[in-house]
C-alpha cells in the first residue's frame, strides 16, 4: 500500500465480515454509542487552524471531516429507519464529496456537527439494542450499487466509517505533534 493509500485508507478498506455473531454486534453498538465522545476527546483542543488542515495532501480539512460524519451518519440512521419502516426500500444516494465542498462544511464551527453526531448516535444506539437477529437482516436498495444492503453489514460499515475517519485526524495530530 502507498503512502497515499496509508492516508486515505489508515485502517485499511471495509471488507465486510463472513458472519457477525451477537458478540459482535454487541461490540458493534459499543462503538456507535461510544463515538461522539471518543471523537470530541480526539477534537476538542484544536484550534480553527488545525481543524482547517487536511488530513493528507489533497484531502477534507479536519472541519470538513466532522460534517462528514454528521452528515453520512445522519443518512445512514435513516437508511436504518427506512429498511425496518419499508420493504426493501431504494435509498436516495448522495454526493458526499459536493456536500463537503458546501459552506457549512467549510467554514462552520463544528460545534453543531458534534451536536448532531452526538444526537444521532444516541438514537442510533437505542434503536440497534432494540433489534431482534430477524430486523437486523432488514434490506435497503443502493440504486448506485445495483445492491441490497442488509442492516447488519450496514452496521459494520459504520463501526469501520467512525474509526477509519477517528484514524485520520488521529494520524495527522500525530504527524504534526498536535
Amino acid at each position: 500500500m502507498s503512502n497515499l493509500e496509508k492516508k486515505k485508507f489508515p485502517i485499511g478498506p471495509f471488507e465486510v465480515p463472513e458472519n457477525i455473531c451477537d458478540t459482535t454486534l454487541d461490540a458493534y453498538i459499543k462503538v456507535i454509542k461510544d463515538f461522539p465522545g471518543k471523537l470530541k476527546n480526539l477534537i476538542e483542543n484544536l484550534t480553527d487552524d488545525q481543524l482547517d488542515t487536511p488530513y493528507r495532501e489533497g484531502g477534507w480539512t479536519v472541519r470538513q471531516v466532522i460534517n462528514h460524519i454528521a452528515d453520512s451518519h445522519m443518512n445512514s440512521f435513516i437508511r436504518f429507519k427506512l429498511a425496518l419502516t419499508e420493504d426493501n426500500p431504494t435509498i436516495k444516494p448522495y454526493d458526499e464529496a459536493k456536500w463537503a465542498e458546501l459552506q457549512d462544511s467549510i467554514h462552520m464551527p463544528i460545534k453543531p456537527a458534534m451536536r448532531m453526531i452526538k444526537g444521532i448516535h444516541q438514537r442510533w444506539t437505542i434503536l440497534l439494542k432494540s433489534l431482534t437477529n430477524k430486523q437486523f437482516e432488514r434490506t435497503f436498495h443502493h440504486p448506485e450499487h445495483n445492491r441490497d444492503y442488509n442492516l447488519r453489514d450496514n452496521l459494520a460499515l459504520y463501526v469501520w466509517h467512525c474509526n477509519h475517519h477517528f484514524a485520520h485526524i488521529e494520524n495527522l495530530k500525530k504527524e504534526k505533534g498536535w
